[in-house]
């Protein structure tokens, strides 16, 4: 499907700047920057609609800091007319793009998300019997997306002129790769990465194969194909995307000895929360009790079978006599969702 006419108009037509608005304004009305915004709301979204209108819009800088959760992440956040401005052109590319996007992709689509991800290969684990995994991620994923192979991917869907136009302004906004922070850098990461999916699908023939992002799982009964695989799509990535393994992660394995995917490591019959998170939150815990750190834990840990590993950890730690209640709330909520 191609985008034709009054595409541009669209997006910066005042329902759809309104409707970006709501989005951008999810979660964060309280926020200093959004109250602001929103102080002079209409008269700030008709300043956007006539940039974009006149085609003088300036993508701002950026606000940056660093994030340690799996590893350590440069987030960029972008100003609020500019969020506006990336949920505005979302709009109305991401259902191009969406309908050309390989099935068992999962990342940062509608309906879609990680626990979806779990489910559908647990689903393929029951029917399949011993099999091997290829794990492949790709080394600093964001950064090393090549913006001219990206940009002349969009251009293949997307002929409006003043919208590739804009498009390549947000592209151009980051100095290398695209940043993470931006809404339009999760849609363009999966644009990027749809050419290996459809590789993987169309050309290997692949059956059984599940993407989150740039974390993706390949599983065959024969070990020797799957190193053939590896081989093809190393070789496609590099030529093809200008993209490289991260070699500490990639690798084949027994589906036996459990699949760590999306934080979890997953069995034909069960899954659990991975040692090292669950240490992690245990350490967020004893620095200050919050509701909201429970209530996200209660939600990662959800269906897994994580009663007797939570309380083993909890035991080994010290120094958390004061937020005893919560913890022992949490493991009974544990121990009566794993025996429902």
């Amino acid at each position: 499907m191609k985008r034709e006419g009054n595409f541009y108009n669209q997006i910066y037509s005042f329902d759809n700047l309104y409707k970006s608005y709501l989005k951008v304004r999810k979660g964060k009305r309280y926020k200093k920057e959004i109250l602001e915004f929103s102080f002079f709301l209409e008269e700030n979204l008709f300043e956007i609609q006539e940039d974009l209108k006149n085609e003088t819009y300036k993508h701002g800088g950026y606000k940056k800091f660093i994030v340690k959760d799996s590893k350590k992440r440069e987030i960029k956040a972008p100003k609020v007319r500019d969020r506006l401005v990336h949920h505005a052109l979302c709009n109305l590319i991401y259902p191009v793009f969406d309908n050309t996007f390989y099935h068992y992709s999962y990342a940062c689509r509608k309906g879609k998300g990680n626990h979806m991800a779990i489910d559908d290969l647990r689903r393929k684990l029951k029917n399949k019997g011993d099999f091997f995994c290829l794990k492949i991620d790709i080394s600093k994923y964001f950064d090393s997306v090549n913006r001219c192979l990206l940009f002349k991917i969009i251009k293949s869907k997307i002929k409006d002129k003043k919208a590739l136009k804009l498009i390549e302004k947000v592209i151009k906004s980051n100095e290398k790769g695209i940043p993470i922070g931006n809404l339009t850098s999760q849609l363009f990461a999966n644009i990027y990465l749809n050419e290996m999916d459809q590789f993987i699908k169309r050309e290997l023939k692949v059956k059984c194969y599940f993407r989150y992002m740039d974390d993706f799982l390949i599983l065959k009964e024969n070990k020797k194909e799957l190193k053939i695989i590896k081989k093809l799509l190393e070789k496609f990535l590099k030529d093809d995307l200008d993209l490289i393994f991260n070699k500490k992660v990639t690798r084949i394995f027994p589906n036996f000895t459990g699949i760590n995917f999306l934080g979890y490591i997953i069995f034909e019959k069960y899954f659990l929360p991975r040692k090292k998170t669950v240490l992690k939150m245990i350490k967020k815990i004893k620095k200050r009790t919050r509701n909201e750190i429970l209530i996200s834990w209660k939600a990662y840990t959800k269906k897994t079978k994580s009663y007797r590993l939570f309380k083993s950890l909890f035991k080994k730690e010290r120094g958390v006599d004061r937020e005893y209640n919560d913890i022992n709330l949490y493991l009974n909520y544990l121990h009566d969702s794993n025996n429902e």
